[in-house]
């Protein structure tokens, strides 16, 4: 899953808000919704019972959405979240989890949720006598992509300012905030990620290969922040609407092997493992829910993008086709999820799986069941498993750290990534993150190591 932490929330995966809602009094670039009147979002019907509750509305509110009213509709999202994180194990007591927080409402929504259920649990570990069961602990991230867009340095300042005081104001239970520039996954040790990145964008032509290449420098800086802090999940705001245009746009880039891998709640292919608890949610009742709650949300410049890229092109499909029919986004999600996920989409049993109750503990695979992901071999780019076919071309090509890499990518991020020319190749990957070339060179190296030792071998036996 080349995805990364605003994947709910970047240029390509929002829609325009329909919803009608006022937000005057609101500054430009932060869409707190603590002033605008959820009714006027609401727009289907006036003082009805709701069809969850059953009770009146009060004088001068409304129902939400499919007949709800506010805190009915609050729940209803907040059951499904739960859900996902119960049913598939996302959080343990022992876990340290860290958000990944972009400032949209998918990131937000998720940050929020998350506070709520170590809320819950603090409270619970206060009331129990011998508070032997632990709580887990909860860090934010926010990947800096500034150098991207053209933001001046004393909105940045204000923006991280803002992020700081969203952070800060989720008590009880202290949360540390991580905000690393993207290009720092780049540095080599000095102040050269800037140049470093640049070289490395302005290498990549292709458009569509440019935004996804980002996204995967962005999912690099995420997991090198939960590496560096000690962090065991990686919790994405990615919902319904991000996954059903990854499934259309995966299919186009001819990504159908892999998509299986990125369209599940768990993706632990990643050191450390990623989870979806909103996947089951829209963007709509997500942006909702930050209206009626006063969830702030960040308004970042966009991206630079090409409206011709296949991203773009299929996000404005997916809205007009979301316009004629709401349900089209999950209805895309439930067709993709029936195809056979990966062994690496489930927890492998660890250390505590003692916490978890019995009738979850199904969820964790057994070790030794033979579907561990080790057995997979991922692209050095957006970490899709390689098929045969892709395999087959790496036999014999890998003898030199350039053959290595371009062995080492799937078809699409070949095509789309991977400069053509022979030294415009070389100059991109010699300014590619530490993290993946060292991947990409260690294997090499052994596989030079073997050759030399079946020769040596080869040499005996004829003397």
């Amino acid at each position: 899953m080349a995805s990364c932490g605003a994947a709910c929330d970047q240029s390509h995966c929002q829609r325009p808000d329909d919803s009608g809602v006022a937000e005057e009094d609101v500054p430009a670039r932060f869409s707190a919704s603590r002033d605008s009147d959820p009714s006027k979002a609401a727009g289907d019907g006036d003082l009805a019972r709701c069809n969850k509750c059953g009770e009146e509305p009060k004088a001068g509110t409304h129902r939400v959405l499919n007949g709800m009213c506010a805190a009915c509709f609050r729940s209803y999202l907040f059951g499904k979240f739960k859900l996902a994180v119960t049913t598939n194990a996302m959080i343990s007591p022992t876990d340290k989890i860290l958000v990944a927080f972009s400032g949209g409402p998918g990131s937000r929504v998720a940050l929020q949720f998350v506070h709520e259920m170590q809320k819950k649990s603090l409270e619970s570990w206060d009331a129990s006598k011998s508070q032997s069961l632990p709580v887990f602990s909860v860090g934010v991230a926010f990947v800096d992509e500034s150098i991207c867009s053209v933001i001046p340095s004393p909105e940045i300042d204000r923006i991280f300012e803002h992020i700081k005081l969203i952070v800060s104001s989720l008590v009880p239970g202290h949360k540390d905030l991580h905000i690393a520039p993207i290009e720092d996954v780049c540095s080599m040790g000095s102040n050269d990620g800037t140049t470093r990145l640049n070289k490395l964008l302005n290498s990549v032509t292709d458009a569509t290969g440019k935004e996804d290449f980002l996204d995967h420098l962005c999912m690099l800086s995420l997991q090198k922040i939960a590496l560096d802090n000690g962090y065991t999940k990686l919790v994405i705001g990615s919902c319904s609407s991000t996954i059903a245009r990854h499934v259309i746009s995966a299919t186009v880039k001819g990504q159908g092997y892999s998509l299986p891998a990125d369209v599940q709640y768990v993706d632990a292919r990643w050191e450390v493992p990623v989870v979806l608890p909103l996947r089951d949610c829209i963007t709509d009742e997500l942006s909702l829910l930050c209206q009626l709650d006063g969830l702030e949300t960040l308004q970042l410049s966009e991206r630079p993008s090409s409206s011709n890229s296949i991203n773009s092109l299929v996000s404005s499909f997916i809205s007009r086709l979301q316009d004629d029919n709401p349900a089209r986004e999950r209805t895309i999600v439930r067709t993709a999820e029936k195809l056979k996920p990966f062994g690496f989409n489930k927890f492998v049993e660890n250390k505590y799986h003692e916490f978890i109750p019995s009738r979850l503990r199904c969820k964790f695979q057994n070790t030794n069941n033979g579907e561990s992901d080790l057995t997979e071999i991922f692209c050095t780019f957006c970490k899709s498993p390689l098929n045969e076919s892709e395999l087959h071309d790496t036999h014999g090509k890998s003898h030199t750290l350039v053959d290595a890499f371009t062995a080492a990518c799937c078809h699409s991020c070949s095509f789309q990534i991977l400069p053509k020319e022979s030294e415009s190749l070389q100059h991109f990957l010699s300014f590619l993150p530490r993290s993946m070339t060292r991947k990409v060179a260690d294997s090499t190296l052994r596989e030079m190591i073997d050759d030399c030792l079946l020769v040596d071998d080869a040499d005996g036996g004829r003397t």
